[in-house]
């Protein structure tokens, strides 16, 4: 009896083992998010960056399963505006009530639901993402690089969802609704 009892908790023990879930912290130095806005009607828009404030993936049998990874919206960086007092405006203005009000919010989030996998290291991913305090499940293709150690993707929303609703009615000068999202997350 003791021997069929030993044997059984080494079973359990080695299918847990096999099957158990990694949580892999991101490297946030290492990990960015590019964004794009742009105008309706004519070429230019704004481009920049934001960083990430933590993060982790959830690796399941070799595979990313999930993840949850927090963003600094006090981060948010104007890169095309050669001037100080420029990218100034354009980052407070960002930052305000009418785009992502960074007083009231000042993370958002984005939470992997679910994966699958076209290859090795192609997938799609199911994710929820929260902005303004308002989560929406988005879809996005992505590819993971196992020797780098990072996930890239890129993706575009609509942000009138979120509720950044800046000048969308205005339609000779109006910025488009779609902000484009260049991101590579790095372990």
């Amino acid at each position: 009896m003791q021997k069929l009892i030993v044997h059984l908790l080494i079973t359990i023990s080695s299918f847990t083992i096999l099957y158990a879930q990694e949580r892999l912290p991101i490297n946030t130095s290492k990990s960015e998010v590019k964004w794009t806005g742009e105008y309706t009607f004519y070429f230019g828009g704004h481009n920049g960056t934001i960083s990430f404030k933590e993060g982790y993936f959830i690796k399941t049998d070799g595979k990313i399963t999930g993840g949850e990874f927090l963003i600094d919206m006090n981060s948010i960086v104007n890169l095309d505006i050669d001037n100080e007092e420029g990218n100034k405006g354009i980052v407070d203005h960002l930052k305000n009530e009418d785009f992502f009000d960074v007083k009231k919010h000042p993370t958002s989030k984005l939470t992997i639901t679910e994966t699958a996998y076209h290859d090795k290291t192609h997938l799609q991913v199911d994710a929820n993402l929260t902005i303004k305090g308002t989560t929406l499940p988005i879809q996005f293709q992505a590819e993971v690089n196992f020797e780098k150690l990072q996930m890239v993707t890129k993706f575009k929303i609509d942000r009138t969802r979120w509720g950044i609703n800046y000048n969308s009615d205005v339609k000779d000068s109006a910025i488009s609704d779609a902000i484009g999202f260049d991101v590579k997350l790095s372990l």
